[in-house]
């Protein structure tokens, strides 16, 4: 069975391509978040994932089926309780995750925690709901800067988050307010995924803009996973994007952050030029927070298309004896109610120039696959107590 000297792992943030089978219970029904994103839009153009076999995998109004395709293609089922990043990417990686992540969409964090985070910060707490990142700028943002109290919010996923000007709150300040809430947050009825730090510059409403400066502060893995196995074997585990705050750095061996996907893009087609043997693990954040989120099909369109410009480009920078995967870590189709990620399965789109051709794969019921494909091709055993199987006889 032929090995491959690198493997790159794409992740499109909440590229859905179709609702679960338990998606109701999630409170999504008939999802689907590229299939309506193509319904929703007058053109698109996707030519490089067209030929690896995009549309095969789920029907775009645009963008027809190929015959054959250039990769081998699959749907993805979760096997985990959730549907958000760090859920979908622990998977990938062998761990199922059976207890959801705390959210605190519909009521904002608890008043005993709030105080704590204003005791030990020596800041008021303002906002403390769920909102989007620009909306809760416009609202509260002036206040912040007048006053030095600090923005908390949380969204649809389990997470705190706090925004700070970089001019006057100051970013060592924002990273030290967070690294606390992190800490406050590591109680069982508190716990969330992720604390994230979002600074911001601007000085009035409608001149306020996040920076590139986010930074997550993420929970460890609960158990060595896919990325630990491979970097203790020796080999070379280099994050792209916000993989190694998901993962708390847990076996990266080299960390790259992204101002963008179309960068983390870049950054990855750079990553493909220089020699290292291993996995290099991308993950492209603005699918999801940039469209997803804010509902908005266009963008998100948009978005799939500079992707696609930047994956033509990988292609041809690879070598024959590289694997490139292509998948996602939950759905958020932005034709849908609310700002919620949504229960969906995710494309698995394998290829390498050294493949004779592509085709259909059988429906998988684990992103975990992928970790475990991973994991054989270089010949390391996957850590215990992780799930999924290899399918890396199926990826000749």
């Amino acid at each position: 069975m032929k090995k491959y000297n690198r493997v790159f792992v794409v992740v499109m943030d909440s590229l859905g391509v179709g609702a679960m089978p338990d998606s109701e219970k999630f409170g999504d029904v008939g999802v689907n978040t590229l299939g309506h994103i193509s319904e929703s839009v007058e053109t698109f153009m996707i030519p490089n994932l067209q030929r690896l076999g995009m549309a095969n995998i789920t029907p775009l109004r645009q963008v027809a089926p190929v015959e054959q395709p250039m990769a081998h293609y699959a749907k993805l089922r979760e096997k985990s309780n959730g549907k958000d990043t760090m859920t979908g990417h622990w998977e990938m990686m062998g761990l199922e995750i059976t207890k959801p992540f705390l959210t605190f969409t519909e009521t904002g964090f608890p008043p005993e925690l709030i105080a704590e985070l204003e005791r030990r910060t020596g800041r008021k707490v303002i906002g403390n709901k769920s909102a989007s990142g620009t909306e809760i700028l416009e609202e509260l943002a002036e206040e912040e800067i007048a006053t030095g109290h600090m923005i908390v919010y949380t969204s649809a996923d389990s997470v705190l988050q706090i925004c700070g000007n970089e001019e006057t709150f100051g970013l060592e300040e924002l990273y030290r307010c967070c690294e606390i809430a992190r800490e406050i947050t590591m109680k069982d009825e508190w716990k969330v995924g992720r604390v994230i730090a979002r600074p911001y510059v601007g000085k009035k409403k409608g001149e306020f803009k996040r920076t590139s400066n986010r930074h997550d502060y993420a929970l460890k893995p609960y158990g060595r996973t896919a990325l630990n196995a491979l970097k203790d074997a020796g080999y070379d585990v280099i994050s792209i994007g916000k993989i190694n705050d998901i993962f708390d750095g847990e076996g990266i061996t080299k960390a790259i952050k992204s101002k963008s996907s179309v960068h983390g893009m870049e950054q990855t087609i750079e990553v493909a030029k220089e020699e290292f043997h291993g996995l290099c693990f991308v993950n492209l954040v603005e699918f999801d927070a940039l469209w997803g989120h804010r509902r908005d099909p266009l963008g998100y369109a948009k978005e799939i298309e500079a992707f696609d410009e930047k994956l033509g480009v990988l292609l041809e920078t690879l070598k024959e004896d590289d694997l490139l995967v292509i998948t996602a870590d939950h759905g958020n189709d932005p034709t849908y109610t609310g700002t919620d990620h949504t229960r969906e399965k995710v494309p698995f789109l394998a290829y390498s120039k050294s493949m004779e051709q592509g085709g259909e794969l059988p429906e998988q019921d684990t992103f975990a696959i992928i970790g475990a494909t991973v994991a054989e091709n270089f010949g390391v055993e996957m850590p215990e107590n992780t799930i999924g199987h290899s399918i890396l006889e199926n990826l000749q």
